[in-house]
């Protein structure tokens, strides 16, 4: 199952950088994930700096 980044997105890019397929880009009010892109890496939940990105 896809990552998924929940409400409490601060919108500061640091996620987006550490994605390796590029699944990870800025929406209107917050960053999303692509769900058919996404690998579960894991990698974009351990730097977000508020917890807002979830399995």
């Amino acid at each position: 199952m896809a990552y998924k980044i929940n409400d409490s997105c601060i919108s500061c890019g640091t996620c987006e950088g550490e994605c390796p397929v590029e699944a990870i880009s800025a929406g209107d009010s917050q960053f999303v994930i692509d769900a058919d892109s996404c690998i579960d890496c894991g990698a974009c939940s351990a730097v977000c700096p508020v917890s807002a990105i979830e399995a």
